[in-house]
């Protein structure tokens, strides 16, 4: 059984700076894709970074881009997004997602296992 477990959300000042863990076990494919989404009151799940397990190709959605950064350690199965210079729009639950496959998708339905999701709070 695939689990995922959110950690590191929190409360932080406009401009400061978190990590977020997503650690990661049951994981039996020979290839999959690691996602962090967001979500905030009143708006629809969205894409933020993702990251291939092999490899290190990844991708972010453009208004995170030079902010956030996503990366993985493969011994602690755990995955990680760093954000710095934080903004109150940053606000929302932030996910983590995987499914098996060679691509990296930006669409939630296109993951098939979530965490419970971690508070990022950022107030200006």
């Amino acid at each position: 059984q695939v689990q995922l477990v959110e950690s590191g959300g929190g409360l932080v000042q406009a401009g400061g700076s978190l990590r977020l863990s997503c650690v990661a076990s049951g994981l039996t494919f020979s290839s999959y894709v690691m996602g962090w989404f967001r979500q905030a009151p009143g708006k629809e799940r969205e894409f933020v970074a993702a990251i291939r397990w092999s490899g290190t190709s990844t991708i972010y959605q453009d208004t995170v881009k030079g902010r956030y950064t996503i990366s993985k350690e493969n011994t602690k199965s755990t995955v990680y997004l760093q954000m710095n210079s934080l903004k109150p729009e940053d606000t929302a639950s932030y996910y983590c997602a995987t499914r098996s496959t060679n691509v990296l998708p930006r669409t939630a339905s296109a993951y098939d296992y979530w965490g419970q999701g971690t508070q990022v709070t950022v107030s200006s």
